[in-house]
Parts: C-alpha cells; structure tokens; sequence
C-alpha cells in the first residue's frame, strides 16, 4: 500500500512551520520527511512562500493548516479559511485555505493553531487517552485548543481562551496589555505583558520575585476557569513562555489554591494535570497533519 503524504503548515504571527508527513503508522519528529520556517511577512508573500514549498517536495495529498486567528470555520461561509478580524496588520480578512488548497490542487483541513495542537496531543501525545483534553499556549498571546471526543471544539466561532477576565490580585496594579480590553489574561500574563510588567522574560528574573506571582495568579485563576466549565481530564500548557524552570508545578499550584477544594481532583496530589506538551515545539505542526487526517479524501485512503 502507497502510504499518502500530507502537507502541514503552523501559521504564526511571526514564522511558519511548514513539513510534509504521513501520519499513518504512528508519528513523531521522524515521522516528518521535510521541514521549513518561513517568515511571516505579508500576505502575497507568505501564501508564495508556503506553496513554493510545498510544490518542492513529493506530490502531496491533502494539507492541514492551523492558523493564528481570529479566523472562520464555518464551511458555509464564504470566509471559510481565512483570517478575519486580526489585529496583525495587513492580514485582516485574508483568504488562506482556498488559495494554497487551490495553488496545490489539494482539499484542505483548516483550524486554529491551538486546536491543531490539542489534536495532536490528543493522538499523539499528552493528551491521549484523555475524553475532554485542553490545550493551552502562553506565549505572545494566550490561547486555548479543547478536543471533547477526538474532535477539536467550534461553536458559532472558535473559543477565545486568552481572553478571559480575571480578578487582580491584591497589590497587582498593572494596566495590562491587550489592545481590546486591557487586564484580561493575556493582558495580564502573555509574554509581551509580562516583559512589560517586569522588565525581563519569566525565565530571567529571580524565582522568589514577588511579582511572579501576579502572573501565576492570573494564569492559575484562569485555569480554574477553565476547569470548572470544561471538566478536562488533563490541561497542557505550552508557548515561549511555559518554558520558564519550575512553571508548570508552579501553575498547577496556584490552580490548587483557585480551587480551593471545591472539586475533587485526585491528580492534584501528584505532578500529571497540568504538563508540558509532549510533542514539544512539534505540536502545531503535527496538529495540522492532525487536522489533514481527518479529511474524508485521507481517512479513506
């Protein structure tokens, strides 16, 4: 049997990752046959740069693309794929799917980024075995992917996890950052807000900085959010800025405290709720192959 390939590509607001994979037979950094980082500049640009790629490699047979949003998901909308009311400028309501599906001669899987990677997790990774998984990225904003039964979560849209409210801590007198409403969580806790708040990444100032704990605060009670209205067997939190030494035992403690009791959640006593993502930086990409996979033209083959 002709195993297929399949074309994948991460859209950031800053790089695409783009490869070329299979995901039959089990899957992983090996399991990617070619890998490319490509800027993202401008539209015309960027979409050029991904389809040049693609028309380099072995015939492809399908594409999976998980994109940095807002974007459309509806199938019967004519926006279907694009990016739309995104505060990057130059890429408000920008068509991405239809034209490299269209360049390639190829159908296309289509998502945001986050729930490519919590798809992937979920197959591949962290989040296996778990019936509602959430998939969480602190980085230059926060985001947040739910697969409820193998299926990454729509509704009328997409969720909008990083920007929920929350409550300040006592003493915590940051305006915050986000360009819409100020302290929300990302406002409060993404990268860009944090450099802003201290003046250095969470990775470069001392671990007894009382500070931290505005943003653990914030990221925790988020998380407790998150909990009570999803009831996630597992949460992984990736992102630059989960990268940090000791940040997920640190959240998962300040979820704790958020808590404060009121669930019973046996994992909490050990060290496998909230975790780094399995796939590593690889989780986006291979979301969207992922993503391809559930292609009928793909789970056919």
């Amino acid at each position: 049997m002709t195993i297929p390939l399949i074309g994948a590509v991460e859209l950031g607001g800053t790089k695409i990752n783009v490869a070329v994979g299979t995901g039959f037979g089990g899957i992983g950094p090996g399991a990617l046959h070619a890998t490319a980082r490509i800027p993202t500049t401008s539209p015309d640009q960027t979409l050029h740069a991904i389809i040049d790629f693609f028309r380099g490699q072995p015939a492809i047979s399908a594409i999976g693309i998980g994109s940095f949003g807002p974007v459309c998901l509806n199938r019967a909308d004519p926006a279907w794929g694009s990016v739309t009311d995104t505060p990057k400028a130059g890429w408000a309501n920008i068509p991405v799917a239809t034209p490299i599906g269209s360049a390639l001669n190829v159908p296309v899987a289509f998502d945001t980024d986050v729930n490519a990677a919590a798809l992937a997790e979920h197959k591949w990774g962290a989040l296996a075995g778990c019936q509602t998984g959430l998939y969480i990225t602190v980085g230059t904003g926060i985001g947040g992917g739910i697969v409820i039964d193998g299926r990454p979560h729509h509704g009328f849209a997409h969720t909008e996890l990083g920007h929920i409210r929350v409550k300040r801590s006592t003493g915590d007198e940051f305006a915050g950052v986000c360009s819409f409403h100020g302290d929300c969580v990302e406002g409060l806790a993404s990268g860009p807000a944090i450099e802003a708040r201290l003046g250095a990444t969470l990775s470069d100032i001392d671990p007894d900085d009382p500070r931290r704990l505005f943003v653990f605060d914030a990221l925790g009670q988020a998380l407790a959010n998150y909990l009570l209205t999803l009831s996630p067997h597992r949460i992984v939190v990736g992102g630059g800025v989960s990268k940090a030494p000791g940040f997920h035992k640190e959240l998962q403690r300040s979820l704790k405290r958020w808590i404060a009791g009121y669930v019973a959640v046996p994992v909490f006593d050990g060290s496998d709720y909230v975790v780094a993502p399995a796939l590593g930086d690889q989780a986006g990409v291979l979301g969207a192959i992922a993503l391809a996979l559930g292609l009928p033209a793909v789970a056919s083959a």
